[in-house]
């Protein structure tokens, strides 16, 4: 997310193609992240990229989702 946010400064990236950039990318994922999850802010001056997911966990006698919220800012240097 780090790495999308510096790039997009620097290329100056629309928000539509800082979406298709960071949802062609999985990695290690367990997931593929959904349009509606990523939020992506941009300007010539700042790039804001934030997901929300949810990770169900299962344990023998316990249930629960864990939230996460992962989010990531660069700024243009001028």
């Amino acid at each position: 997310m780090q790495e999308q946010a510096r790039f997009a400064v620097v290329n100056r990236y629309t928000e539509r193609q800082i979406r298709e950039n960071f949802q062609g990318r999985p990695g290690n994922w367990k997931f593929r992240p959904n349009a509606e999850s990523i939020t992506v802010s941009a300007s010539n001056a700042i790039v804001k990229i934030s997901m929300e997911y949810t990770v169900p966990v299962d344990l023998f006698f316990y249930h629960t989702d864990l939230h996460f919220a992962p989010s990531s800012e660069n700024k243009a240097l001028f």
